[in-house]
Parts: C-alpha cells; sequence; structure tokens
C-alpha cells in the first residue's frame, strides 16, 4: 500500500510484513530431504501437502494448510500492532489515492480497517476486463449495504429472517491504475447504523478468523478460563471507600449447622483471593460461627455488580440445593437481562442457613451493590430467608418462586411424576399458564381430582399459601417475567453436577467459572445480534417502533400481544370525565378485561396487570389505543430494562412499574381496582463501585 509518488512508503515495515508472509517457496538448503519433511502442527509429510509454508519456527515448517492459517492470524496481528492494539492509526484509515499492489490486499485493508471500525465487509459491484478477466474496479461495502429483495406473492417465509440490511452507503471503491496497481477512488466513512462495540467484532462476518491455531488455543486449560473472564470484564480501581454499618455482624454466634468437607476452606480462600487479584473491583465477604470456622462465603465479581445496576430490580434467590442433601450449599442471587437470559449478581456458600445467616447474607449483598436493593426478591419457602427478609429488606416485595415450589414438587410428589406421564405437563400449566384466579382454582381442582392428590399434606399446605406464589395473586408485582426465564434455563442446574462430594471444590470453580463465562458470552452475542439486524414486520407503524426500541427477545413478546390485539373486540363501557373504560373481550373466549384510557395524558392500563407484571403492554391496550388513533405507545411504557440500550448510562430513567391510582376517585361496577400504571422518575446511582473495608 503507497500513496501515488511515495516510493518510500513501499519499502517500509508494513510492505516488509506482507513480504514475508507471501515469500516463495524456498530451496532445500540444510534443512534435509524434502520428504523427511513435516508439518511441526499436524504432523503432515511433505509428500502429502501441495507445498511446505513458513511458520512461527522458520521457512517450510507448516504444511499448505497451516501455513495458510498461520498466515491469516499473523495478518490480523500485524495490522493490531502496527494500529497500537486496536486504536485507529493514520495509516488504517483509507484515502483517496491510496494504492495496492492487487484487489486482494486492498480488500485486507479496508476489512482490517471494518474490523477496527465495527462493520462487516461484503465485495460489491465488480468490472472486469472481457479479454482477460481482469478485475477493472470493485467496491467494497459495508455488510448492511442495500435492501432485501422482496419475495414474490405466495412465496413468503413463514420465519422470515431479521433484516440486516437498511441501505448503508459506507464503501470504498478501487480502480485499476495503467502502473497496474489499484487506487482508491471513492470512499464514505459515514454508516446509518450502530457499529458493532470492540468486545464483539469477532462476530462480524468477515473478521472471523477460523483456524486450526485458533481452535486449539480457544481449548482452555483450567488456569486459563479465569484470564478469558476477567478479559471481558470492566476493570478498574474503585474511588468510594464504603464503610461496614455499625450492626455489621461479621461472626455467627452460635455453631454451624454444616461441616465443610476437608480442603474446602483452603480451595475458598484460594479462589477469592485470586479472583481479587485479578480484579480489585472484586467483592467477597466472609462470616466466621462461635469457633471461628468458615460458616458463610458470599462473592461477586465487577461484572454482577455492573449488571446489578442495570437489572437489579427483580431478583431471585435460588436455593434449590437443598433438594439434594449431598450437594454443596451454594446459593446464587440471579436476574433476567434485556435479552431475557439469565444474568448473576453473585453466589455464596452457606454452610448455616438460620435467620442470623440469611440475614448476614441480605446485608452483605446490599453492601455489595453499594445500598441499592431489589424492588422484587422470589426465594424458596423458607421461614428463615422470610423472617430475614422482613427485618432487613422491609420495603422489597418478597414473593415465592415458581420455579423452585415446581422443583420442591419433584422432590414431595416424586411418586405422582413417576407413575404418570402427563402430570408434570398439567402441574406446569397449572402454575405457569393461570393468568387470573378463576383458571388457577379450576385447573387446580382438576389436578387434585386427575392424580388423587385431596389427602396429600404437601398439596394442601401449599394451597393454603398460593397467595404468596401463584402468579395470577401476584401480578400487582413487578417480576420481569423471571419465571418463565428460569423455567427454560437454569444457573445451578448446570452447576449441580460439580458440587458433589466427589470433586473437590477448586474443580466447582474451575466449572463455574466456565459456565458464568458461557452465560456472558450468550449475552455478547444477543448485545450483537440485536445491533446488526432488524427484524422483519408488517406495515405497522407501533410494531416498527416496538422493533426499534425493544431488543429482539422482548419484541418477540410484544408481538404476540399484538396478535392477540388482531382478535379483540371492543365494547365502550363508561366515561369519567377525561377517563374511558373499555371492555375486551379475545375471540371466542367470553372472559373480559377492562381497560381505562385518560386522554389528559395517555394514562392507560389493563384489568389483566400485564404491564405491571412484566412490563409490557397487552393486546387488549393495543385495541385501545388503535381505536383512539393512536398508533404509537408513548414512549414512557418503554421500560429500559428491556431497551436494546439498556445499558447505557443515563441521568434519569423510569422505575419498573408501579401501581398508583388516577388522581382523583374513579368508581367502577364493572370492575373493581382496575388501576393506571404511573411511571415515576428517579435519579440512577454512579456506576464507580465502593471498597470494603474489611
Amino acid at each position: 500500500m503507497h500513496m501515488p509518488g511515495d516510493s518510500a512508503a513501499i519499502g517500509g515495515t508494513l510492505m516488509m510484513q506482507y513480504d514475508d508472509e507471501n515469500e516463495q517457496l524456498e530451496d532445500g538448503g540444510d534443512e534435509g530431504p524434502e520428504d523427511l519433511r513435516r508439518c511441526i502442527h499436524c504432523g503432515v509429510g511433505a509428500k502429502s501437502t501441495p507445498h511446505m509454508r513458513r511458520g512461527p519456527e522458520g521457512p517450510r515448517t507448516l504444511c499448505n494448510a497451516c501455513g495458510l492459517a498461520w498466515r491469516k492470524t499473523l495478518k490480523k496481528v500485524t495490522y493490531l500492532d502496527a494500529s497500537g492494539e486496536g486504536t485507529f492509526g493514520a495509516e488504517m484509515v483509507p484515502k483517496l489515492g491510496m494504492e495496492f499492489e492487487n484487489e486482494n490486499r486492498a480488500y485486507e485493508f479496508y476489512n482490517n480497517y471494518a474490523g477496527m471500525a465495527g462493520f462487516s465487509v461484503r465485495k460489491g459491484w465488480l468490472d472486469k476486463r472481457v479479454s482477460d478477466k481482469t478485475t477493472r474496479s470493485r467496491t467494497l461495502v459495508c455488510s448492511r449495504e442495500g435492501f432485501r429483495q422482496e419475495r414474490k406473492a405466495g412465496n413468503e417465509a413463514k420465519r422470515p429472517r431479521p433484516e440486516t440490511r437498511i441501505g448503508c452507503l459506507a464503501r470504498m471503491k478501487i480502480k485499476l491504475m495503467p502502473s497496474g496497481w489499484y487506487r482508491i477512488t471513492k470512499f464514505i466513512a459515514e454508516h446509518n447504523h450502530q457499529l458493532a462495540p470492540p468486545s464483539s467484532k469477532h462476530l462480524l462476518r468477515s473478521q472471523r478468523i477460523t483456524s486450526e491455531f485458533q481452535s486449539a488455543d480457544a481449548d482452555l486449560s483450567d488456569d486459563a478460563v479465569a484470564a478469558l473472564r476477567s478479559s471481558g470484564e470492566s476493570t478498574g480501581t474503585r474511588q468510594d471507600i464504603y464503610l461496614l454499618p455499625s450492626d455489621y455482624k461479621a461472626c455467627l454466634r452460635s455453631k454451624r449447622m454444616k461441616s465443610m468437607q476437608s480442603g474446602d476452606a483452603e480451595a475458598l480462600l484460594m479462589y477469592l483471593q485470586s479472583m481479587q487479584l485479578q480484579n480489585t473491583a472484586f467483592f467477597y465477604a466472609i462470616q466466621l460461627d462461635d469457633d471461628d470456622k468458615l460458616t458463610n462465603i458470599f462473592w461477586a465479581d465487577s461484572k454482577s455488580l455492573e449488571d446489578f445496576s442495570y437489572f437489579g430490580d427483580v431478583v431471585c434467590l435460588d436455593t434449590t440445593y437443598k433438594f439434594n442433601v449431598h450437594c454443596r450449599p451454594f446459593v446464587s442471587f440471579v436476574g433476567v437481562n434485556h435479552h431475557k437470559q439469565i444474568t448473576l449478581f453473585g453466589a455464596a456458600f452457606l454452610y448455616d442457613d438460620s435467620v442470623e445467616s440469611f440475614k448476614w447474607l441480605f446485608n452483605t449483598f446490599g453492601i455489595a451493590m453499594r445500598g441499592k436493593l431489589p424492588k422484587t426478591i422470589l426465594t424458596d419457602e423458607s421461614v428463615a430467608i422470610g423472617g430475614a427478609l422482613t427485618m432487613v429488606w422491609p420495603e422489597t416485595m418478597h414473593r415465592l418462586c415458581v420455579w423452585q415450589i415446581y422443583h420442591s414438587s419433584m422432590k414431595h410428589l416424586n411418586h405422582v411424576f413417576q407413575s404418570s406421564k402427563t402430570f408434570a405437563k398439567d402441574f406446569s400449566r397449572c402454575i405457569y399458564n393461570s393468568e387470573d384466579e378463576d383458571q388457577f382454582l379450576l385447573g387446580w381442582r382438576s389436578l387434585l381430582e386427575k392424580y388423587d392428590l385431596r389427602s396429600n399434606e404437601w398439596i394442601s399446605k401449599l394451597f393454603e399459601c398460593r397467595e404468596s406464589w401463584a402468579l395470577p395473586y401476584g401480578r400487582h408485582t413487578f417480576c420481569a417475567d423471571i419465571n418463565s426465564t428460569l423455567q427454560s434455563e437454569s444457573f445451578s442446574s448446570e452447576l449441580k453436577k460439580y458440587l458433589t462430594p466427589q470433586h473437590d471444590l477448586l474443580f466447582f470453580f474451575r466449572n463455574y467459572e466456565k459456565v458464568v463465562s458461557e452465560c456472558r458470552y450468550a449475552e455478547l452475542q444477543a448485545d450483537f445480534h440485536a445491533s446488526q439486524s432488524f427484524p422483519r414486520i408488517p406495515p405497522s407503524k407501533m410494531l416498527r417502533q416496538a422493533a426499534s426500541m425493544y431488543t429482539p427477545a422482548v419484541f418477540e413478546m410484544f408481538r404476540k400481544e399484538f396478535d392477540v390485539f388482531m382478535d379483540c373486540m371492543l365494547y365502550n363501557s363508561a366515561e369519567y370525565g377525561t377517563i374511558t373504560e373499555y371492555r375486551i373481550t379475545v375471540g371466542e373466549n367470553p372472559k373480559e378485561y377492562y381497560v381505562r384510557l385518560d386522554s389528559t395524558d395517555l394514562s392507560v392500563a389493563c384489568s389483566c396487570k400485564k404491564f405491571e407484571f412484566i412490563g409490557i403492554h397487552c393486546g387488549h391496550v393495543i385495541k385501545v389505543l388503535d381505536v383512539r388513533n393512536i398508533k404509537e405507545l408513548p414512549e414512557r411504557y418503554y421500560l429500559k430494562r428491556w431497551k436494546r440500550e439498556a445499558k447505557l448510562k443515563c441521568e434519569m430513567e423510569p422505575k419498573s412499574p408501579t401501581v398508583s391510582l388516577v388522581s382523583g376517585q374513579v368508581p367502577s361496577v364493572a370492575h373493581q381496582g382496575c388501576q393506571l400504571g404511573q411511571d415515576t422518575m428517579e435519579k440512577k446511582d454512579s456506576c464507580s463501585q465502593p471498597h470494603l473495608v474489611r
């Protein structure tokens, strides 16, 4: 690559590196007979490969395939080194007049520039000479250039892929000069879409490098897992000092209930200390018992602390270890992110499960999160947990977790699960899919009769406390649909096999880090695909608005509600000043829903309480807005926790949905207590992580 007239550039470092990569095959010299030479990577003999190529050990040390793979890796490393570890250098940015030896060199240059900028490259328009097929000009474009060709009528895809082409004009055009070199004659740098962040550049199609060398490096040893994990986390020192509360109890005034296995205490301390050495933002706390023995241990890395600041409105305390008495007492604080994936906020080992231990756990969790507490917490049924939450987090709404109740049922109703192939499906339908009390009670009675459970003591006790766990009784409490997310994927279920006494604790921590890394990599992939694609939708203004606001996973939830809206029937019920109440039915279902709309500020709420429960408006509300000729949802009803930019920091952001009355008393005969969700605003805390003085 050189500028016209700049002969010095041709002999520069960058060109020398390319010359080394593409050197011609050398003579044998003192390397030994050709037929005895073998590839140092795969062992293939010289007779079994077209050419022997240069490798990291010198000339003719790799077979043809391994040499080409190593060259690709070398080229990428060369450009990264030349540009200062991924930052733009002057030589990395295309400029009009730059020249390249051939078309491939021009593509490699533009593709490396694209990797630094955060977009993928596609080979576009081509002009070839008819006589000798020489390329006269070529346009290299952003992969999101142009638009997808429309299918013919009657040939539409049942599940259309998301749109990736949105008419981006970014491009670089090269043209063959009389000298035989290719010159940049046109360059457009501006894009009309979000560029991929540095953490997800490797997911861009043109940036993927598949080689045996990289796949071998990806097969990490146990010691390398932590390094991989820490490379994806934000590091840095915390500037604030966070003092322990005066009533914080670092010691338990009794002996622990469970004993540790030999070597567990040493393994725990080794892990916690090594993690804090890697990242000073890593938080951990230890509680001792009356004999000064390790009893309870809590830890959270910097990524967990950061994720809690975004998605910590709803937390589930996962204590499913109790269902297996042979497992170590591992518990985790988990939540759901904006892609409806499980995210980890912290973890602990509890060798004592008394009220005092859980008080310590919740106090420690609050300290780690700089005093910010969840709005809702879901736990298993436990007198100790309930008592501790009442004393420590009195303002947090406490609900029993349906997912953990289902796991508990597998223990208490094991004979029913084993004897019937349909019980699991029927029980799941009853506890997960009931939207109102009548539907739940009908399904529950059907279960008792069908499986002869009327005299079962556990089922009877579970029904008595139904208001604390059954979904129809908790629809006024925001839960971010975490129960359905836990139902589809569980963080703890992946770790159960590593918690058994047959494995030492170091083995558990190695696999714990792998599981956490996989979860976070799945989020990284979801972020990337959300930024690089757009769902195909019918011509609806509200759907286009929702698709631009929501992540793809959450948009699919909204799209289902839009399908419900298409099947809704609306009846004008009553008016109270500026508030109008509508009666809605869906399809052939006789059940009625009531929607209220205040025309002064477009506040709207439905008796199904879907927005209060999940944070997404229902099809009944969409029907009312459509009848009132309101084609877009008021932006305050798009919760930031569900948006594509959920992790972008801003000074003000809406809270999770809360239930509050519209100003003034509004009588209603048809539906008592139908209330409008009113969004409030609050200051967002700083994201700097405090030090814990121990």
